[in-house]
């Protein structure tokens, strides 16, 4: 077994778990907080839109203090992933939050989350070590979509033995990758997108339109069943052996089902839990428990 399971969500700040996760007086200023009394990671995502204030990251790690295994993984800016162009004042405000959760010793790495038009090249190669060497950080997470990327060694491409590659779970759409867990670390991250291409589909389709908030996340919109649960597990029990460390992510935000799922991965791997009373009641409607 490995010696750390970290088990979280692609953030924590949704409006639509109030019913489904937080009690509907807590105050948004508490939200984080409570949730760290269930969980012991997340995967901060506003860092991917905007560079975030010293104060922000310090409320973080105080909020956090009551669970000193708690630990946060930050999404890196997109203008290093996506739009692949920048600045040395960008450079700083990334590596400012990072220190700042370093010194806490709330870090558990960075994201480097690339889309899928990024295929596997010698300049995008080029690319990944220059911001690994750009930014320092003790572990770094590497998603990448497009097919060309697997079978490929790319820590040893990139010759950054700190970095490991994201298991990443989504509709198989065009030559997206399918990835299995064969981690050339100590360390496996599962990231779990969801399963509704229909609307996958419509996300490409709208890319670059004026969407709302509930258009921009319905790709997100799924449940994963139990028997897909207990297929992640068996299929990752067999890295068991080479891991330190599994994290697992569930980024399927909408109506609380990551939530549902980060709760059922808990009592897989680690068996007892503790439900807040509007997650149990969200689980019962759901016949889940």
């Amino acid at each position: 077994m490995t010696e750390k399971i970290f088990i979280g969500t692609a953030g924590w700040s949704y409006q639509d778990w109030k019913q489904n996760f937080y009690p509907p007086d807590l105050p948004e200023g508490k939200w984080l907080q409570f949730y760290a009394e269930f969980f012991n990671t997340v995967e901060v995502n506003v860092t991917y839109y905007t560079h975030v204030a010293q104060s922000m990251v310090n409320g973080w790690v105080n909020k956090t203090e009551h669970n000193p295994d708690f630990k946060f993984i930050i999404k890196l800016h997109q203008a290093f992933t996506h739009k692949r162009s920048y600045s040395t004042d960008d450079i700083k405000q990334v590596q400012s939050t990072l220190d700042i959760l370093h010194r806490g010793e709330k870090l558990q790495g960075i994201l480097l989350q690339f889309p899928y038009s990024f295929p596997c090249t010698e300049d995008a190669l080029r690319h990944i070590r220059k911001i690994t060497e750009d930014i320092y950080a003790e572990s770094y997470f590497l998603e990448v979509r497009h097919k060309s990327w697997n079978g490929k060694d790319i820590p040893q491409l990139i010759e950054n033995e700190n970095l490991s590659l994201c298991w990443i779970d989504q509709p198989l759409i065009g030559e997206t990758t399918h990835w299995l867990p064969n981690p050339t670390t100590e360390k496996l991250y599962l990231r779990l997108h969801g399963r509704n291409e229909e609307e996958w589909l419509k996300s490409i389709q709208n890319f670059g339109k004026k969407q709302n908030y509930a258009e921009q996340s319905s790709r997100y919109n799924y449940l994963y069943s139990r028997g897909e649960e207990i297929e992640f597990i068996q299929t990752i029990k067999e890295s068991f052996k080479k891991l330190r460390e599994l994290i697992i992510i569930a980024n399927n935000h909408p109506n609380g089902n990551a939530i549902v799922n980060a709760f059922e991965f808990l009592q897989f791997l680690k068996g007892s839990i503790k439900l807040p009373e509007t997650t149990e009641k969200k689980m019962k409607e759901l016949q889940r428990i």
